[in-house]
């Protein structure tokens, strides 16, 4: 139940929103006098909108938000494409926390929210969900990105805003669908990547790299079609981590001096977190046509990661040779990762020839095995770690889900009206014991259990979607979404006291709006505004686990996000292109914001919190443009610029300062640009610039983090890539580039890649 100061703010949204109505109306005369005087032949020969092009993620289920997508074809020619999520890399408004080639950690950022805030937004791959809404952080909470090879990718939409209702309230940020394609006919591809990134940071100088193999192959044969895909990538990581200490360990020489992001002295041991993994990737996929227009679809997929995190310390004793000098934080980022996922999904789907359209979709991923492993500490003599050890496991956790939704066309699909309606079940199970060992390398022997956070949590829904044809060209469109959420079995164990949580239960209703009206051939104006609700994940609730010095902290009675956002745009097609203006706000209650800070004033232990903060206003503006042969110069460009105003105007959390009313919120730069640019100098050659920057941002709520460029800091940055694609003749094809070609040293916490010079050859037949 929303708390009356969202009531408040839902009234102050209903006066902007009736001040952008009486602008857009006015706006929409002025416009509308002005295409009259445009000459006939000028508006004939640019695109006409439609209704379909306000959201046309699927064409018999239209969704109210702004859409942007890119092609498999345009990601060839335009970006060094290694792994799946490179694909998006350059969407508006949008990044990707990608550490190194292979990463299990690539946490999606949206307008709105920043890298640390995995459940809001959604990672679809042909209706399947690849969020793990088991967390909201940038580790576990990662989407499973690896369930899905880039060849499979047909295209990519992105959805900005919780407008429509179909989806739940993580949808806040954004919603990231990933349609793949099944063959027509026989067809196989088989490719070779390989990357090598020159780095160079602190006393660490040593070239890191990561090569891919895949194939595919698939075909149909009458009423049946198949695909089957398997990659394996073997990568080398820069440091992801290091020791750090405020003064150097007595008789050892060779530390770097720094300063953390909070400015305070912060001497740098040595790397850690310097990661060679090896993952296998195998899918397969099944389709059957029932009838002309209704399809049925298997898929499974498999996903393995064995990992070795290995050290460097820049510690000599008065002899001068290395060693670690018993600090603990050598032992923690010297570590083995053993993990084995699978994913099925059964999809039947009616559309095309009916006016009643229907989508069922079941999906499970399991966490068959999931282990790290470590020592317990590092000798104080010399290289050596400790024979016993900690073993964190998570092996049992996992989700299922179940998804309905049908579209009926009361008349036929071209004069708008629609209503469509579904239902919706999920649930998460988190089981993540830390055990104590007397062979950390083995891990099979346990001693006793150090820490456990086990929890549940369940959700149904329903949700009605209805649009209308006011007049001509102006549509509305309505949808309403009713949630059950309920978080369970949640036990947490530290040493020798165990503390049961309680069950707890919560409902909710959120309503969307949208109002568009293309009042001339190639203009549309929209208004969208939504609320949403995003419950507490498992980990939120329940996981207590350590990580180096850092400790995470469950809280179980954590209460529910509320938000509400509006998005008024303006779009212009032109020939060859398209130019958007959006403006945006989002008010969130009781947002949900992990923090970490010391227990004890002066302690070197951090603990990370989750806490409510009060308020958060997220508000700003984006342009994206794009032009195809500009010119007839055979150039495509592509560009946007995000800014947002960011400001905590309530927090009354426990542990919190006064001092962060005002401030921005975590997370989350001022500004973000991209930009994309292809020459294609002949049929067979596409060659590619493209640009990312990102203001820069702070990681704490009252935003004391004032030293960005160091370990733990968060930079701005801007990185340049280039890429090219050449198609040779006999079904062969070469592309490559460099990425980061300027060899940009920036940090998101951790240390990003410098330049990196990738290259691949793939065969189609």
């Amino acid at each position: 139940m929303f708390r009356s100061n969202f009531f408040r703010a839902q009234l102050r949204y209903t006066r902007t929103f009736l001040m952008y109505v009486i602008l857009g109306f006015v706006f929409l005369c002025v416009g509308g006098n002005s295409s009259e005087l445009s000459s006939s032949n000028t508006i004939q020969t640019l695109p006409k909108y439609t209704v379909n092009d306000v959201a046309a993620l699927q064409p018999e289920y239209h969704l109210p938000q702004t859409l942007q997508s890119v092609s498999f074809t345009q990601t060839e020619d335009t970006i060094n494409l290694v792994d799946v999520e490179d694909a998006v890399k350059y969407m508006p408004s949008i990044f990707i926390r990608k550490r190194n080639y292979g990463d299990t950690q690539p946490v999606l950022a949206s307008r709105t929210w920043g890298v640390n805030s995995s459940a809001r937004s959604l990672v679809y791959a042909d209706g399947v969900l690849l969020s793990a809404l088991i967390a909201n952080n940038n580790t576990l909470g990662a989407p499973r990105w690896g369930m899905v090879s880039p060849l499979e990718i047909d295209h990519i939409d992105v959805l900005y805003g919780p407008y429509a209702a179909a989806y739940a309230g993580n949808s806040m940020g954004a919603v990231v669908e990933i349609t793949t394609r099944m063959p027509q006919h026989f067809e196989c591809t088989i490719s070779q990547t390989e990357a090598l990134q020159s780095f160079s940071l602190y006393s660490t100088k040593q070239d890191y790299r990561a090569n891919q193999s895949a194939v595919s192959f698939g075909n149909r044969v009458g009423k049946w079609s198949f695909w089957v895909s398997a990659n394996y990538e073997n990568t080398h990581s820069q440091p992801l981590t290091f020791v750090t200490a405020t003064t150097l360990p007595s008789g050892t020489t060779g530390g770097v001096l720094a300063f953390n992001k909070l400015g305070q002295v912060a001497n740098l041991l040595g790397a850690t977190g310097i990661l060679e993994s090896n993952f296998d990737n195998a899918k397969l996929k099944v389709n059957y046509m029932i009838s002309p227009s209704v399809s049925a679809t298997y898929s499974l997929g498999y996903w393995t990661n064995n990992s070795n995190s290995s050290v460097q310390t820049y510690l000599k004793d008065s002899s001068g040779n290395p060693t670690y000098a018993g600090q603990s934080g050598f032992a923690s980022g010297f570590y083995s990762i053993i993990e084995e996922h699978t994913m099925q999904s059964i999809s039947l789907k009616s559309s095309g020839s009916r006016a009643f359209d229907w989508h069922f979709v079941a999906s499970t991923y399991d966490y068959n095995k999931d282990s790290q492993k470590s020592p317990l500490s590092a000798s104080t003599v010399g290289t050596a770690f400790s024979t016993n050890g900690k073993v964190a496991l998570l092996g049992g956790t996992g989700w299922g889900t179940l998804d309905f939704k049908s579209a009926w066309h009361p008349t036929s699909k071209d004069d708008g009206q629609e209503l469509s309606f579904g239902l919706h079940y999920d649930d998460y199970r988190l089981v993540n014991p830390t055990y104590t060992t007397p062979d950390w390398s083995s891990g099979r022997t346990f001693t006793a259990l150090s820490t456990e956070g086990n929890g549940k949590t369940a959700l149904d829904a329903v949700w009605l979607q209805y649009i209308s044809k006011l007049y001509q060209n102006l549509h509305l469109t309505i949808g309403d979404r009713y949630e059950n959420w309920s978080a369970y079995d949640g036990v947490n164990i530290s040493g020798t006291t165990t503390a049961y949580q309680p069950k707890v239960k919560r409902s909710g209703q959120s309503t969307k709006a949208m109002l568009v009206y293309d009042f001339a051939p190639s203009w549309l104006l929209g208004f969208s505004v939504g609320s949403a609700l995003r419950f507490p994940t498992a980990s939120e609730l329940y996981q207590i686990v350590s990580t180096g010095s850092i400790y995470t902290v469950p809280n179980a009675n954590l209460k529910t996000e509320q938000v509400l956002a509006d998005e008024l745009r303006l779009e212009k097609k032109i020939t060859g292109g398209v130019i958007k203006v959006s403006l945006f706000q989002e008010v969130t209650i009781d947002a949900l914001i992990s923090q970490y800070a010391p227990l004890v004033v002066g302690s070197l232990t951090n603990y990370q919190y989750v806490m409510n903060v009060g308020k958060i206003r997220n508000r700003g503006i984006e342009v994206f443009s794009s032009f195809n042969d500009i010119l007839k110069s055979n150039i495509d460009l592509s560009s946007s610029v995000t800014y947002v105003d960011s400001a905590i105007l309530n927090n009354s959390g426990v542990g919190q300062y006064s001092t962060t009313i005002g401030k921005h919120a975590p997370y989350i730069p001022r500004t973000r640009a991209t930009f994309t640019t292809t020459y294609h100098t002949s049929k067979s050659l596409a060659l590619a610039l493209g640009g990312r920057y990102s203001g820069r941002q702070y990681s704490t709520v009252d935003n004391v983090d004032t030293n960005p460029d160091t370990y733990g800091g968060f930079d701005e940055f801007f990185v340049l890539d280039t890429h090219f694609n050449y198609s040779i003749k006999n079904h062969w094809n070469l592309s490559g580039g460099i990425d980061n070609l300027l060899n940009r040293k920036y940090f998101l916490y951790h240390p990003f890649p410098q330049r990196t010079a990738v290259i691949e050859l793939k065969a189609k037949y």
